[in-house]
């Protein structure tokens, strides 16, 4: 298994120019885009405001793509919601683009899925164009990143063949903007965003005639922390009850990933990670080097079992355990044993991304410990940047942009805010982590048809699949209803779709969620 390099930041990736995607989408495809207006009369896009509410009209657009051996015409509506308030005034605009199979004789029985991404603050262009939609951003099969400039190609691993499509730019995000007067800061917390995406998947579904639809949720990263929150809140608010939720690369409990001294969790759900990473990059002893499941399975059962007793003693940990201990992690992580007993035998991801690969000038990546880059600080203990995130955030914006002005006919002066911190956060917690899970497994309980899919990167050193593996064992649920709960496992990390050979097996597992 070769390693993946980035250089950094402000140099482009030289070493492999050359993709084996396919070509750009095709002239004819492009040109033969119809927008129309809901009368059927072409829209002049070029009077179309530069700041577009909820008043403008929708952009509609029809294209065919090549999905699973079968061509696919579609219909693709690109426009803005408006989130209301209690007298029918506007308190925001929502930007969203939803793709419909065309030729469909019953569209309201059709599953339709409604996705989004994290951060917070995060806009949906990375499940979008990464992995669901019918283009995706052209990349090297192995997620990392081609000489600019970038651009587009037709995606066979779309899932839109299986599911109608809606992508949602919560507000701040994307074009999404609050209305003149009303106050951004209102949506920025846990409650505000469900409600306000639950609004807009409300509304949505209302215009659009889909309540009899199947319907699904897609959440990415912070993403599942919403849809967890969600399904919830529509059952309640609305009696909108859901048939599944896809949770891709996230988790239900901050405190599965808050690094800090008074919580031992995320030391014992990251080991897993930082095992599959140090496997990857040839540090595994010989007999784990060979055998990623023996070295996983390794790992699992001394996180289960003597590193969490070790961790809870603290300083009355006598010496030469404390010493053993730091000898297994060594052999699980790649680090030297005197590393980790410095660290007081807990390696946060920071400096495990930092330590790896010094000896060869090399930094690890968070969202996919595969990718790596140069960082010239040789003094500290965490990286500066992150190669992984360098790889992707410029071929994404650039693809962005580029299709919604010129394929999709949508067109706004704004910039398209792919990833903004949106200011503080409110987490609804004091005193406490916060967390979904009670109102995931409440979900679950009271609607026994509820379906999730949990997809998870082995090299993820953002979200691991051990942290939300935990959450959902500690679920308050029936046993009846945990076969209802099913995982997915892929070889790269929190974007698995950049990585060709995961992006085939993703549409796998979601048309096999979709269609069971």
């Amino acid at each position: 298994m070769n390693k993946i390099y980035v250089v950094s930041l402000a140099v482009a990736f030289a070493w492999s120019a050359t993709t084996i995607f396919g070509a750009e989408g095709s002239a004819e495809n492009t040109s033969a885009a119809t927008s129309k207006k809901d009368d059927g009369k072409k829209e002049d896009t070029k009077t179309a405001t530069a700041l577009p509410d909820a008043t403008r009209k929708p952009v509609l657009v029809t294209n065919t793509v090549a999905i699973a051996g079968q061509n696919i015409t579609y219909t693709v509506e690109t426009g803005m919601l408006p989130l209301l308030k209690t007298d029918g005034s506007t308190r925001a605009s929502v930007f969203y683009i939803a793709y419909a199979k065309a030729g469909e004789t019953n569209p309201s029985t059709r599953p339709l899925t409604f996705c989004f991404n994290g951060g917070p603050g995060s806009s949906s262009v990375w499940l979008h164009l990464g992995g669901l939609g019918p283009r995706r951003v052209k990349l090297n099969d192995d997620g990392t990143m081609p000489q600019p400039p970038f651009g587009l190609v037709d995606n066979d691993y779309s899932i839109l063949h299986a599911t109608d499509l809606v992508f949602i730019d919560p507000v701040a995000t994307g074009y999404s903007r609050p209305a003149k007067d009303e106050k951004a800061d209102q949506f920025f917390g846990q409650s505000g965003d469900v409600e306000s995406v639950g609004e807009f998947i409300r509304l949505w579904t209302t215009r659009n005639l889909r309540w009899r639809s199947p319907k699904f949720l897609c959440g990415e990263s912070y993403g599942v922390f919403r849809a967890a929150g969600l399904v919830e809140h529509l059952h309640a608010r609305y009696g909108m009850y859901l048939n599944g939720l896809m949770l891709v690369s996230g988790l239900l409990d901050f405190a599965t990933l808050r690094e800090s001294r008074d919580n031992d969790l995320p030391a014992l759900v990251f080991l897993p990670t930082l095992t599959a990473t140090a496997q990857f990059h040839k540090k595994l002893p010989a007999d784990l080097q060979r055998d990623l499941p023996k070295a996983l399975a390794e790992a699992r059962e001394f996180i289960k079992s003597e590193y969490p007793s070790a961790l809870l003693q603290g300083a009355a940990l006598p010496l030469a355990q404390r010493q053993a201990i730091a000898a297994k992690l060594a052999r699980l992580t790649g680090l030297p044993a005197k590393v980790i007993e410095d660290h007081d035998l807990r390696v946060s991801t920071s400096t495990f991304r930092e330590l790896l690969l010094r000896d060869e000038g090399l930094i690890v990546g968070r969202f996919d410990s595969r990718i790596t880059g140069r960082d010239a600080d040789k003094t500290s203990f965490s990286p500066r940047f992150d190669p992984s995130y360098a790889v992707t955030y410029g071929p994404f914006s650039a693809a962005m942009n580029a299709y919604v002005r010129e394929e999709l006919k949508f067109e706004s002066d704004l910039p398209y805010e792919i990833l903004t911190d949106g200011g503080p956060w409110n987490y609804d917690a004091r005193n406490s982590y916060p967390s979904v899970a009670d109102r995931l497994g409440a979900a679950m309980s009271q609607n026994p048809y509820l379906r999730v899919l949990v997809l998870a990167g082995l090299r993820d050193l953002a979200c691991p699949l051990d942290g939300i593996r935990h959450s959902i064992d500690h679920l308050q649920l029936d046993p009846m209803l945990r076969k209802n709960i099913t995982y997915a496992e892929y070889e790269s990390g929190h974007m698995m779709y950049v990585n060709l050979p995961d992006l085939k097996k993703l549409q796998k597992d979601l048309v096999g969620f979709v269609r069971p």
